[in-house]
């Protein structure tokens, strides 16, 4: 039997327990974890991040089934749920911790990136203002912060509920 090898790609989207929520919905994402990525301080803790003061980004680690879904899949659903000409500001959350990036390990994902990323570009007149480097570093975020709305069915989220219900609808496309 093939072992299963699983890849990950580290997106940030606004406020992250939206974020990880609307991963979570879609076929071939095995796990998710959120934290904060590219900052210049150690094991930073969220009420240090909130000031923005540490260059941290509230971050999802997603990682997922290639078999089953593909990056750029991923990639186009991360563009749907963000705005990708808003700077540091998704919904009501504004913050250099609440800009939009997508960090990768795997230097070969690059390409995938930057073509989603022209793709998405030929949609708006104005610059999209979204990262999109490598992952310089990552930090898991407190536990209470962890599968936040599942927990939290009611709490605060920046994503439209439809948005949810639309993630786990859509059938997901591997990448050739």
């Amino acid at each position: 039997m093939a072992t299963m090898v699983l890849k990950e790609i580290y997106l940030a989207g606004g406020c992250f327990w939206g974020t990880e929520h609307f991963f979570k919905q879609i076929d071939g994402v095995v796990e998710t974890e959120v934290g904060f990525a590219n900052g210049y301080t150690e094991n930073p803790t969220y009420k240090e991040v909130y000031t923005d003061t540490t260059g941290y980004a509230e971050t999802v680690k997603i990682v997922y089934n290639p078999e089953v879904v593909g990056l750029r899949f991923l990639l186009q659903m991360f563009f749907k749920a963000i705005d990708p000409t808003s700077l540091n500001k998704q919904g009501h959350d504004e913050g250099t911790r609440y800009r939009t990036g997508i960090y990768y390990v795997d230097k070969e994902d690059a390409f995938i990136v930057e073509e989603v990323y022209q793709a998405e570009q030929a949609n708006y007149e104005e610059s999209l203002v979204v990262e999109k480097m490598p992952l310089q570093n990552f930090y898991t975020a407190e536990e209470y912060h962890q599968d936040y709305l599942d927990k939290n069915p009611d709490g605060y989220c920046h994503l439209p509920v439809s948005l949810f219900k639309f993630a786990k609808e859509t059938k997901p496309v591997k990448d050739l």
